[in-house]
């Protein structure tokens, strides 16, 4: 699993021209799923993002996590990332997870992170 974490002032995610989710200041979160992954690794990811301390306080130190600032989480699934790109010029996927083993998975991540936070993401 690869997560992207993202610092951001405000987000949103568009398709076809119509914006399907957005927030203010927060994360935004590319999640990579791969065929080995499972419910534990959604568990360790979704604790390690709510308690990385990867906001400034207010002496410009990164102290703060995501729920010390109230910030909000988009998370998009992006299973490029699993992309490998040693030989040839088209990258092979056969890492990322299948959408019927990636899919479970990313929405017991937007569980995991929703429980975690105890706010709407």
């Amino acid at each position: 699993m690869i997560a992207v974490l993202q610092r951001v002032s405000s987000a949103n995610v568009m398709i076809e021209e119509a914006v399907v989710g957005q927030i203010s200041e927060g994360l935004l979160i590319l999640l990579g799923i791969e065929h080995s992954d499972n419910t534990q690794d959604i568990e360790w990811l979704a604790h390690k993002i709510v308690n990385m301390r990867i906001f400034g306080d207010d002496e410009g130190k990164m102290n703060l996590n995501i729920e010390d600032t109230k910030g909000n989480i988009l998370l998009i699934s992006q299973f490029t990332l699993h992309a490998l790109t040693k030989k040839g010029n088209r990258p092979s996927l056969i890492e990322a997870a299948r959408p019927e083993h990636a899919l479970p998975l990313y929405e017991s991540m937007i569980k995991s992170l929703h429980l975690l936070m105890d706010k709407k993401i």
